[in-house]
């Protein structure tokens, strides 16, 4: 899968229909939703008494109110029931509700039409938790990344879509209202067509039986979140992005507005940035990570949010321009910065969401895949009400300006990035193997698809630097329990990083008995519970680059545990700052960007595993490139 890419998709069935499916929902959504703002914000009062204010934050209210009442029963639905067959039904229901919505338009009935509103947002409720759980299903373990960065663009693009075309459909100027109406039922066909090719995807768990009471089934469904720490964590920060990203979104037309004196021509544009940036970041990620789920890219996504979002506090103008085209904006060389600070907010955004939502996906247990995005859904809904009231208060009794909450937001996600992988370091040990791998190195990998994607397999690899555990763990697709000399595990700078990655440190019986003991034992569990095992059977680092005798302890191992052995070359490193090519002292980082070659060899049965049969292969896989 080494040329694997994530557009090829679009050609296979498997994917592309759904793709199609749930963008044109996202697309119809937004058309709905915009249309009737721009229609309550302009004709309210006329057509219902109402407040203009009183009246949108009502309609928002009601959209987002499903979430919180329906998530976890059709949550159950998702897992229960064989997916392709639900999401027909709701493309069907998606049709019924847009003949109401044509009605209602037809009519000028606001009553109808928030219900038609409601309507949606229970639609987007039943969807939610069969879109993210049915991936897993259709995709293979290296195309996780790569699939949800296409979900994700797709549905930011179609919200872009439907935020511009819904006000132009409701025609203000036209006055005729009712075409959006035509255009959503027009558009929900089109969904149901392209639903009746998806594939079979079988139910999770058919035999699980329905909890009708919304509330006691919410708080299982939360409970089911915290019964992986990592899955946990993984939710919450999805659900803080989603309050950072309706932060910023929501007030871009007032930003536009208020703060830069443009008009609706800025605002479509700025909006543009927002989304394109996104979307951008989000198709990066499977390049990025190497076709596999690359939590490293988080901590990276997550400073990039707040380094930018600061920036745009201070990039914005201390007093609000008044009828700047969007002409006059670009001709401003200033702007630009705020040009580059949106869009890059969204590139960071889209490194940040794609990586969780597949870590979420391929660590929850499938037989509740999906009521576990049911729990996601629900939280996701909590913190963007949390957010629009958050966003009320700075900018109401407050008295602070849209940059100011910016400002507030970026600080915010400082300190909530900083909590969640405190709580959980595997995030950040994976950005330092990510910067080590992709920013100090550039590592070029051949033959990763020999190393077996299921059972217990053992890796072995000539010993060249302190950083060989890093730079395999962070190329291997599978998760690797390296074994290491102990006085290195106890490096007090690496010592974070091997114990978070749950390195077993190993000495010799001379030195610590039961430190070699308690090594042979765990090696043991990692290899009964299927796992990689990493070893480097020299024992210690080269002191001359040459690659030193293979020590017997494989022997002994493999006669305890049998398990298929992969060879691993190690080249180009030697003379790095991380080796023992020079003392301490005169170490320098002459190998900085350097490129590092990791050669996988062909898998070797346990009875022909020989230390020397190893040391041979890995000799000839490294060659001359020390």
């Amino acid at each position: 899968m080494a040329n694997h890419s994530q557009f090829k998709l679009f050609s296979e069935r498997r994917f592309m229909p759904f793709f199609m499916t749930q963008g044109l929902g996202a697309f119809n959504d937004n058309i709905f939703k915009n249309a009737l703002a721009a229609l309550l914000v302009f004709q309210g009062s006329r057509m219902a008494g109402l407040n203009t204010d009183q009246i949108v934050n009502l309609s928002a209210l009601l959209f987002i109110l499903p979430f919180f009442l329906f998530s976890a029963l059709f949550g159950q639905f998702a897992d229960k029931y064989e997916k392709s067959m639900q999401i027909r039904r709701i493309k069907l229901f998606e049709v019924v509700i847009m003949l109401l919505a044509t009605l209602g338009f037809w009519t000028g009935s606001v009553p109808l039409l928030l219900f038609v509103l409601f309507l949606l947002g229970l639609q987007s409720t039943i969807f939610g938790p069969i879109k993210y759980g049915i991936l897993p299903q259709i995709l293979r373990k290296e195309e996780l990344v790569g699939g949800n960065a296409l979900v994700e663009m797709g549905t930011f693009v179609a919200i872009l879509a439907g935020t511009i075309a819904g006000p132009q459909l409701a025609g203000v100027e036209v006055s005729w209202p009712y075409w959006v109406g035509a255009s959503c039922l027009a558009v929900a066909a089109a969904g149901y067509l392209y639903s009746l090719r998806i594939p079979v995807a079988e139910a999770a768990a058919p035999d699980i039986e329905i909890n009708w009471n919304i509330f006691s089934e919410t708080v299982r469904n939360l409970k089911f979140l915290n019964e992986n720490q990592v899955v946990l964590n993984s939710v919450l920060g999805i659900s803080w992005f989603w309050f950072f990203g309706a932060t910023f979104l929501v007030q871009i037309p007032s930003y536009s507005q208020n703060v830069l004196g443009g008009d609706e021509n800025l605002m479509s544009g700025l909006l543009a940035l927002f989304i394109i940036g996104i979307s951008t970041g989000s198709l990066l990620c499977e390049k990025l990570s190497g076709n596999q789920v690359e939590i490293g890219l988080v901590p990276f996504g997550a400073i990039g949010l707040t380094l930018f979002g600061l920036d745009l506090y201070f990039a914005s103008p201390a007093t609000p321009g008044t009828g700047v085209t969007i002409g006059q904006f670009l001709a401003h060389g200033a702007n630009w910065r705020i040009i580059a600070d949106l869009l890059l907010i969204g590139v960071f955004g889209g490194f940040y969401i794609v990586p969780l939502y597949a870590l979420v996906q391929s660590r929850s247990a499938p037989d509740h895949r999906s009521r576990v995005i049911a729990g996601l859904n629900i939280l996701n809904a909590l913190f963007m009400v949390i957010a629009a009231i958050m966003a009320m208060l700075i900018l109401g009794p407050a008295g602070l300006t849209i940059p100011d909450l910016f400002l507030i937001t970026a600080l915010l996600n400082a300190v909530v990035a900083l909590y969640i992988f405190t709580l959980v370091p595997e995030f950040l040990m994976r950005f330092l193997i990510w910067i080590l791998i992709h920013l100090v190195y550039r590592v070029r990998a051949e033959g990763l698809d020999k190393i077996p994607d299921e059972g217990p397999v053992i890796v072995v690899s000539n010993h060249v630097s302190y950083v060989d555990p890093l730079i395999l763990g962070g190329m291997i697709r599978r998760p690797v329990r390296f074994v290491m000399y102990w006085k290195i595990y106890e490096i007090r700078l690496m010592k974070f990083i091997f114990k978070t990655g749950k390195a077993i440190p190993i000495a010799s019986r001379k030195e610590n008995p039961e430190v070699l003991e308690s090594a042979y034992r765990r090696m043991h569990e990692v290899l009964d519970e299927g796992d990689v095992l990493g070893i480097f059977p020299e024992g210690a680092i080269t002191r001359d680059g040459e690659i030193q005798p293979f020590k017997p302890g494989i022997e002994k191992l493999l006669n305890d545990k049998p398990t298929v052995v992969v060879p691993i070359a190690v080249c180009n490193l030697w003379g790095s700052m991380f080796s023992r090519k020079d003392p301490l002292n005169k170490r320098r980082p002459r190998k900085l960007w350097a490129r590092i070659d990791l050669r996988v060899g062909n898998p070797i049965p346990p009875a022909e595993a020989t230390a020397q049969r190893l040391q041979a292969e890995v000799e000839a896989l490294r060659g001359q490139d020390r």
